[in-house]
């Protein structure tokens, strides 16, 4: 009997299998069909199970559980219109100032960037980019540039109901993340009720060492974020940088990904330094203040407030964050570290459960490993 029902069972399992493979295909598809969509409530469920654990802090001090969402949700709003009223003004200044600094950058890049690549590489490249021959080119090929006419006319059309989108999404999220933030546990509750009952305690530890992994990372990683910010944007302003608010922001932005984010901004500072004033002692300071930057935050900032709770190399977290950005847009970028983290937890069960298994050890007994060596010894015969 054992024999025949083998087969059966195996068959079972395969098929059991592929249907879970099947509901994964199907989410995946969902999501990148519906990513303009998801945003919002992704990012409002990111702060409301941000916020949760001091709405749960407020309620072990006595307060109940609507007054605990309307403080933090109260605080939440109100440093955000704190940083928006100080940080649009900003911008829209650097903004301002970038574009009429912009005949300055063109011609430092067809007068000085593109003749020292040219000397160096041999490569001609100020006629290519001249614009005289690019006028040239667009008026021997009209037709084309008709229909790119016609594509830039369509695009335009197309985002006029995108920006109203955006800024339906803008007005949506904080109504969204009140309601994540209120019945966070709720939510919780529900979704704990749908694992069956043999795995609920694998279950639970998982999802609790991810959260735990993960809320830790991304709080102090806004911290270090926030305050790399003002620390370029401020030095930036001190060197004497037109655009050094501007190109604080962006590197403080992107510090979240290693490396890229600190190159970028060292990038930017430099090409700024030469356009405005054209010397190395500008640019030197530019390099000092990165420089101090990232000793700070080496040795500082990231290890008291981040720590290596997320447990990802530097190439995997750039590796998620290029990937989601890829497939599902602003909505990967926002899944990317998430997805990332639980994926961690999970690879480091599985390695838990294989290390412990017969296939790696083997038969309780019949191997002796010795300490401080990592290979199998044989058992010694008895004397």
């Amino acid at each position: 009997m054992e024999t025949s029902s083998t087969p059966l069972h195996d068959i079972a399992r395969f098929l059991q299998r592929l249907q879970w493979a099947a509901v994964a295909a199907l989410v995946f598809w969902l999501l990148w069909v519906l990513a303009p969509v998801l945003t919002p409530f992704v990012l409002a469920a990111l702060l409301g199970w941000l916020g949760d654990p001091l709405v749960d802090r407020l309620q072990r001090a006595g307060r109940s559980r609507n007054v605990a969402v309307m403080l933090v949700f109260s605080v939440m709003s109100l440093a955000l219109l704190v940083i928006l009223l100080l940080l649009v003004p900003a911008i829209e200044n650097q903004i301002a100032t970038l574009v009429r600094s912009f005949p300055s950058y063109r011609e430092w890049f067809m007068a000085t960037a593109l003749p020292w690549v040219e000397a160096r590489t041999g490569l001609e490249l100020i006629g290519w980019l001249d614009l005289n021959s690019l006028t040239e080119l667009l008026r021997s090929n009209w037709e084309r540039a008709g229909g790119f006419a016609s594509s830039v006319l369509g695009y335009m059309s197309r985002s006029g109901f995108a920006v109203i989108t955006w800024v339906a999404n803008i007005v949506l999220l904080p109504v969204l993340a009140f309601f994540f933030l209120r019945d966070w546990d709720l939510f919780v509750a529900r979704a704990a009720s749908l694992v069956p009952r043999k795995y609920l305690g694998t279950v639970r530890r998982l999802a609790q060492e991810s959260s735990d992994m993960l809320g830790g990372f991304l709080r102090g990683q806004f911290l270090v974020m926030l305050i790399l910010g003002v620390m370029y944007a401020v030095g930036l302003w001190l060197v004497g940088l037109d655009l050094g608010i501007l190109i604080g922001i962006i590197a403080g932005l992107l510090t979240f990904i290693p490396y890229i984010g600190p190159a970028s901004g060292i990038i930017m500072g430099v090409i700024a330094a030469l356009v405005q004033y054209g010397d190395w002692k500008h640019v030197a300071g530019v390099l000092a203040v990165f420089g101090v930057g990232q000793v700070i935050e080496s040795y500082w900032l990231t290890p008291k407030l981040v720590g290596d709770r997320i447990g990802l190399h530097p190439v995997a977290v750039i590796f998620a964050v290029l990937a989601g950005g890829q497939l599902f847009g602003f909505l990967g970028m926002l899944l990317a570290l998430p997805v990332a983290a639980v994926a961690n937890v999970l690879l480091g069960f599985a390695q838990e459960r294989y290390t412990n298994s017969k296939l790696y050890a083997g038969e309780a007994g019949s191997i002796v490993f010795e300490q401080g060596r990592d290979e199998p010894q044989p058992e010694r015969p008895r004397e």
